[in-house]
């Protein structure tokens, strides 16, 4: 999964958005984090889930949004999540689907199946 998520990386640019959705434990997070490590050379991620929202500096910068615990769409006006999608940055957003109306209709969706030490589907869509 790892190759493919830095394949896949090389195709974005800034103001792309990517939507990953996936049971717990599927592997949104090393997508994530193997994008971030094939655009600025690194390992600087960690998992937003308690935060919301981490920035990753390069060129382009990652924002790397979580809305696991967002439990009506509603509370994310207060998060001020509108500033991650001003196409100056590549977002990835984790949870998409509970707060959907956030995330602009132009957005490649990365669905990843699969969980523990068995085999990965990852399905890309849009964009």
């Amino acid at each position: 999964m790892r190759a493919f998520a830095a394949e896949f990386a090389r195709r974005l640019q800034a103001g792309d958005v990517v939507a990953l959705s996936g049971p717990l434990g599927a592997g949104k997070t090393t997508f994530v984090r193997a994008i971030v490590n094939e655009l600025h050379g690194s390992d600087q991620t960690s998992s937003p889930t308690f935060t919301f929202w981490h920035r990753y500096p390069g060129d382009p910068p990652v924002d790397h949004l979580d809305l696991f615990r967002i439990e009506n769409p509603k509370e994310t006006a207060e998060l001020g999540l509108d500033d991650a999608f001003d196409g100056s940055s590549i977002v990835l957003i984790e949870w998409w689907d509970r707060a959907p109306d956030v995330v602009p209709p132009r957005r490649y969706e990365v669905h990843v199946e699969g969980a523990g030490d068995a085999p990965r589907t990852v399905d890309v869509r849009g964009a």
